[in-house]
């Protein structure tokens, strides 16, 4: 439920606090406590049950808690990541339970979260509601294995994927079909209830199927599309999950299933809509503004490539974009994780900073360029960080420190490679999640 106050809009005479703040409006924009009163159902004639999981977790029960009748019944149990509870604001009573759990990999934590989330859904009745709150990082945060898959399954699963360079879409079909609660799953265990779903979007093109591995919403994947993604990957099952797989034993509800009826589902916070804020702050600050898309995929230092090309034909005033402007885009970029050499350093980082090398390898220091790539979650993969900054001297500066781009591009270090330059972008959980938001300003 966090209220932040407007940041001061900095000028172009500072470029990265520029930056930084285009961020920082994405961000406001996508907060629950701005979106959930408008989609909140009224109370119903039974009782009330508030379930969920994601990042937003425990800023959008804080919102709903705010928002509901004071003298209407509200309870129920929603999980978030660790540290992601936001601090209560003083006088609000807490009546849904928030709870903590790992991600990206999920843990024992978010295991028991599951199975306590799917038990409060049995005995409701036709006069009950129930409340599902649902956001980026549910996937890992609700889980709860398939019949013959343990949880040490699931972790080796989910670390695989995230290595394979798999595309978020790929990753929660596998996910849909190897879980008892996703996958449309937990809606069903629901019925005959009413169950109204305020969701927060992390993937391109809003699929609310994708989200948190949609486990509300009807699933339109297929046991043998799953089975064909971790073949792709050369990922493994265990061979009694592997024959439900090809029997279709694991298949999910389906669009037009009766105990989906009557579901409704509603967006409440989008990447577009923090893309369009950030737009309008940036026109309100004298720049041009390009909006590139807020479905951009593909491998994170190949995007970032991309976005340099277009900066430096600007730049060089080569292009239609006029300056000074910039150039907005979101989306789920993908990190393929390289082999590394033996005895080579692990790498650290996520998609953002992985964005940030690629683009300012393609940049080669061209002036009047800046950029900022940074999670709106406040995480960029597992690190502390939510992204970097590029400014025109990030390559003169990383040299002088003998630091070499195409090493750390190697290992996929971009943590290592900004962190001695001071130009990682650090939030904290912001307590909302609209995915990547990428900003690169040209004057």
């Amino acid at each position: 439920m966090t209220e932040a106050t407007p940041p001061t809009a900095p000028s172009l005479a500072n470029p990265s606090a520029l930056l930084r703040h285009l961020y920082d409006v994405a961000v406001q924009r996508a907060l629950p406590l701005h979106n959930t009163a408008a989609q909140l159902p009224p109370p119903p004639k039974g009782r009330t049950l508030v379930l969920g999981a994601g990042k937003a977790g425990g800023a959008m029960a804080q919102a709903v808690e705010a928002l509901w009748p004071a003298d209407a019944p509200l309870s129920g149990l929603v999980v978030t990541r660790y540290h992601h509870i936001p601090p209560r604001p003083e006088g609000l009573p807490q009546r849904i339970e928030v709870v903590e759990a790992s991600h990206p990999v999920p843990d024992a934590a978010g295991l028991e979260a599951a199975q306590r989330i799917l038990k409060l859904s049995e005995g409701l009745t036709a006069d009950d509601l129930v409340l599902c709150l649902i956001s980026g990082g549910g996937s890992s945060l609700l889980t709860l294995p398939c019949e013959g898959l343990t949880l040490e399954d699931k972790q080796r699963i989910n670390r695989q994927l995230l290595e394979s360079g798999a595309h978020i879409g790929e990753m929660n079909t596998v996910r849909k079909h190897l879980s008892a609660i996703k996958g449309g799953r937990l809606a069903a265990a629901c019925a005959p209830a009413r169950v109204v779903t305020l969701t927060i979007s992390d993937v391109p093109g809003d699929d609310v199927s994708v989200i948190a591995s949609g486990p509300t919403v009807a699933d339109a994947s297929t046991c043998a599309e799953a089975l064909d993604i971790l073949c792709r990957y050369a990922i493994e099952v265990p061979p009694a999950v592997r024959a439900q797989l090809e029997s279709g034993a694991l298949e999910t509800p389906k669009p037009g299933d009766g105990s989906l009826a009557g579901i409704a589902t509603h967006l409440i916070a989008t990447p577009q809509q923090s893309l369009d804020a950030a737009a309008e702050a940036a026109r309100a600050l004298g720049l041009n503004v390009v909006v590139l898309s807020d479905e951009i995929e593909g491998e994170s230092r190949e995007v970032g490539k991309v976005h340099a090309a277009l900066a430096r034909s600007t730049a060089l005033g080569r292009s239609s974009f006029a300056k000074p402007c910039v150039i907005l885009s979101g989306g789920e970029t993908t990190v393929t994780v390289r082999p590394r050499a033996e005895g080579q350093k692990k790498g650290r980082g996520g998609r953002a900073g992985e964005f940030c090398l690629g683009l300012a390898q393609a940049l080669g220091g061209q002036t009047g360029v800046w950029a900022l790539a940074a999670d709106t979650d406040g995480i960029d993969g597992v690190e502390d960080n939510a992204g970097a900054l590029v400014t025109p001297d990030t390559l003169a500066r990383a040299a002088a420190l003998g630091l070499k781009i195409t090493d750390h591009l190697s290992r996929n270090d971009a943590y290592g490679y900004f962190e001695p330059l001071g130009d990682l972008v650090i939030t904290g959980p912001t307590h909302t999640n609209v995915n990547d938001f990428r900003a690169v300003l040209v004057v």
